[in-house]
């Protein structure tokens, strides 16, 4: 059992829980993930580690309710416990000095962005990123990307803050306001924004990392639930990404 040690709600739907994992909080990188059950008889759910604290033994999830599973993880509180935690699963994000480093997430994808950003910066590069919300209310973790990184843009579909559009928009304005194109792009968030970001970067020319989020079972590449195509090759999303 993993007592849930701290918990603040982002949104009315969007829970982040710290978490005691003192073996996970040793080990994660940026851009892996878990699978955990909220109790006993849940199903299997795969989350981004957003950050870990190995000092204090604890990581910490953004979980988003919409299903059953993600409904009762969110509504844990302070003092309860998650029945299994396993990871730290897949590969790291693919971090290294490069220069400028675009980074664009949209919806919770903002969460997993968060860590991604950090280890960018930590390496020595220029991040932005350029972050797309519904609207005002579903602003997420503003104040920990701008800690983050070097420059954060936000786009709403309502144009209740910052740029009136979506991400994909957000990025061919703010292309024109820069030196030159970035040299890596990393994108995370619903599959059509990761689609058509990544389509533009392509246009640019930038070498483009996508976290994918395909269904997962058991994390570990048995199930085949992740399979996708990556040019002509399959690839298991659990193990060879996310």
């Amino acid at each position: 059992m993993n007592r849930v040690v701290a918990k603040r709600m982002l949104t009315p739907e969007i829970a982040m829980l710290v978490v005691e994992a003192p073996r996970i909080a040793r080990r994660w990188k940026a851009g892996q993930f878990l699978i955990i059950r909220p109790t006993e008889d849940s199903e299997r759910i795969p989350l981004t580690l957003v950050d870990g604290d190995a000092a204090a033994g604890t990581i910490t999830i953004v979980v988003q309710a919409i299903g059953k599973t993600t409904r009762i993880t969110a509504g844990l509180a302070a003092g309860d416990s998650l029945a299994d935690v396993v990871g730290p699963l897949g590969e790291p994000a693919s971090v290294e000095k490069i220069g400028r480093v675009l980074c664009a997430g949209g919806g919770v994808g903002v969460a997993e962005l968060l860590p991604v950003a950090k280890a960018f910066r930590a390496s020595g590069n220029h991040v932005t990123a350029l972050c797309g919300a519904r609207g005002q209310a579903q602003i997420i973790l503003d104040e920990e990307l701008r800690q983050a990184c070097d420059d954060v843009q936000w786009a709403t579909d309502d144009g209740s803050v910052g740029f009136h559009g979506n991400v994909v928009q957000l990025m061919k304005a703010w292309l024109p306001t820069q030196p030159g194109k970035p040299d890596a792009a990393h994108v995370i968030g619903p599959i059509p924004m990761m689609k058509f970001s990544a389509a533009l970067t392509k246009e640019w020319g930038v070498k483009t990392y996508a976290s994918l989020n395909p269904v997962m079972i058991d994390g570990t590449g048995m199930c085949g639930g992740c399979r996708v195509t990556v040019g002509d090759q399959v690839k298991f999303a659990c193990v060879d990404g996310p």
